[in-house]
């Protein structure tokens, strides 16, 4: 074979695998966005809020969506149990959870009603959390809630960890609806989804045989309250 008969390969070869990468970026890009179109509240185990920022207690404009979707959620019915997630983050005071936690007990949620997730400092940490949660309480279905963007990992976490989870993402995230921050949160999840897809992804969650060592969840009550009335 003669060098521009090598030439002539390698060049197929690598626009070959430039196509594969821009036809898998398309794709990812048109899966975030459908999910994130996808409103599949129904009744359920518990509502599950994805933490964000906050400041001291004080959530960020994209936290407060997210509670404001999912304590509307609540005050329908959809759920008797409200799950709230998130750790610190350096130099954090308090953890998402708490301020989460706070926000919902001032908008009516009963305090009985919640239980924390309070050390995840990634979505994965947070969903695994989560699943320590509704081993402990009983729980097996759940509603999500975040941005619209962000729907699709949180899904596919969730699955992964044996949740049959449903998403419910929030419509007035300024994620979603300001463009740098919606541009900055696609490119997150692009990058996000091929580092669990290739890196971190995990078969279905099977509960483990052993019971040695409390799981990194608190809940905040034991007993199943009566979902709100609407």
């Amino acid at each position: 074979m003669t060098w521009k008969a090598r030439l002539r390969d390698l060049v197929l070869v690598v626009l070959a695998f430039v196509i594969g990468c821009i036809g898998l970026t398309a794709y990812t890009v048109y899966r975030i966005w459908d999910v994130g179109q996808q409103d599949n509240r129904r009744p359920v185990d518990a509502i599950v809020v994805l933490g964000a920022a906050q400041y001291n207690g004080r959530p960020s404009a994209v936290l407060a969506a997210r509670l404001d979707h999912a304590i509307d959620l609540y005050k329908q019915g959809y759920a008797p149990w409200f799950v709230v997630t998130g750790g610190k983050q350096p130099g954090d005071r308090v953890t998402e959870a708490a301020t989460e936690r706070s926000y919902a007990v001032a908008r009516g949620v009963p305090a009985s009603a919640i239980l924390a997730e309070t050390t995840g400092s990634t979505t994965l940490e947070s969903i695994r959390n989560v699943r320590a949660l509704f081993d402990q309480h009983g729980l097996h279905t759940a509603l999500f809630v975040s941005d619209r963007t962000h729907m699709l990992r949180v899904l596919l976490m969730a699955q992964d960890q044996g949740i049959e989870a449903w998403g419910s993402p929030t419509t007035t995230s300024p994620a979603d609806s300001e463009e740098p921050m919606h541009f900055d949160a696609l490119m997150h999840e692009l990058g996000a989804l091929g580092e669990y897809t290739f890196l971190e992804g995990e078969p279905t969650y099977a509960p483990a045989a052993s019971s040695d060592g409390t799981p990194s969840a608190t809940p905040s009550a034991s007993a199943v309250p009566s979902p709100a009335s609407s």
